[in-house]
């Protein structure tokens, strides 16, 4: 396990760990915002970003949290200056002024700023990609939620983060991670990564060709934005923690598997070569894995609760349709031939998602143009970051074209 011993991160200083949220008006942001208000001692908020779609909500979490920065990357300065400043009249906080950065480059800049120790990246999206790398330079630990950025940038993230700097906070991740501190890298026989199944767990891919995505955005287990829950139908989403899975443990992918748990109980499980199999369980609760990667390698008490054992229960295992969810097996083929085939794969499944919502394609299409695209996709240039753009933008196009929109 490549990132999770060996240099200290957070660099030793005494009084709570500051933390950067990055998306921090998502599901993940807000959880995390609630971790560090139940735990004063251990967290302290050193900055909040967002996209900008809801300057409201980001003034009032940055006046609640007393942020000393925040960042969005779209609207003006003047516009989140003016939704800082009603939020602090109306909770009688007139004189809070913190700094301000807005921009595309906002969360990446904020990711940069020398006073924090953790950056907590729950952008949803590629997009964070830059302030991923830009919190490895500084020499944050990364708590990382924004299971893209890695994907995308593979070696490239790789490369930039020391051993132990990047904390995964999927709960599967994080799952696995603390089911590896029972045994040494070269006992490791395989991992396993739990599915819920989503909404369309038994169904054949002819059941799925007229789903709706009312349909799809029911999930029966986790609350999550459009994206990620439609991923999860897909089964896209456990591609991406496959790959995810490969990248941070450095465990081959021919022995990373899937299996499909609707209970969402046990987040995932580590196979040893003597034949133990460690799984980690606790409710579906994010609030323990974000605690956990902000609070690495210590745990935060009761930051969530645990499973009732007085209370009769069972748990079910079943394998995964690799024919109605072909999902896994293209991305481990795509993540297989390295470079930007990842990227690719990531960024024509983002164009898909939108053309399914809009009315453009079926369900089943979503993962057919994903397929189409990476086919056709070469890919010859070193592994940069602009590489990386490059081949994401032209996977976006391709798909977009195929999905019927006029480019």
């Amino acid at each position: 396990m490549r990132n999770t011993g060996g240099m200290d991160y957070p660099r030793a200083r005494s009084g709570p760990r500051r933390v950067i949220i990055l998306g921090s008006t998502g599901s993940i942001g807000a959880q995390a915002l609630d971790v560090i208000a139940q735990s004063p001692h251990l967290f302290t908020v050193a900055g909040l970003s967002a996209g900008g779609s809801n300057l409201a909500l980001l003034a009032e979490q940055a006046v609640e949290s007393d942020a000393p920065a925040v960042a969005a990357a779209s609207g003006s300065e003047q516009e989140l200056e003016a939704a800082i400043a009603k939020a602090a009249e109306k909770a009688g906080k007139p004189g809070y002024r913190p700094d301000i950065l807005t921009g595309p480059d906002a969360s990446a800049r904020l990711a940069a700023s020398p006073e924090a120790d953790v950056v907590l990246n729950a952008i949803t999206g590629s997009i964070g990609l830059a302030p991923t790398l830009a919190a490895l330079k500084q020499g944050h630990l990364l708590a990382l939620a924004n299971k893209e950025s890695l994907i995308v940038g593979g070696q490239l993230v790789k490369d930039a983060a020391g051993p132990g700097q990047i904390v995964p906070v999927d709960s599967e991740h994080s799952a696995i991670a603390q089911a590896l501190r029972s045994g040494t890298p070269d006992e490791v026989r395989r991992l396993i990564l739990t599915a819920s199944g989503g909404p369309f767990r038994g169904r054949t891919r002819a059941e799925m060709e007229s789903v709706t995505p009312a349909e799809a955005l029911a999930h029966p287990t986790w609350d999550m934005g459009l994206m990620v829950t439609t991923n999860s139908a897909t089964m896209v989403n456990k591609a991406l923690e496959v790959v995810e899975a490969h990248l941070l443990f450095d465990v081959p992918l021919d022995r990373i598997d899937v299996v499909v748990h609707p209970q969402s109980v046990v987040h995932s499980m580590v196979e040893f070569h003597d034949g133990s199999t460690i799984a980690q369980a606790s409710p579906p609760d994010m609030r323990l894995p974000i605690a956990l990667g902000m609070g690495w390698p210590h745990r935060v008490s009761g930051a969530a609760a645990g499973c009732d054992w007085t209370q009769a229960t069972a748990w079910t295992f079943e394998p995964l349709d690799q024919e109605a969810f072909p999902a896994v097996a293209l991305a481990k083929a795509a993540a297989a031939r390295g470079g930007t085939f990842m990227a690719v794969y990531n960024a024509a499944n983002e164009e898909a998602v939108a053309a399914f919502h809009a009315g453009r394609i079926g369900f089943p299409d979503i993962v057919d143009t994903v397929r189409a695209v990476v086919e056709n996709h070469t890919d010859e240039a070193d592994l940069t970051l602009q590489a990386v753009l490059d081949a994401e933008n032209w996977a976006r196009r391709s798909a977009r074209i195929r999905c019927g929109f006029q480019d």
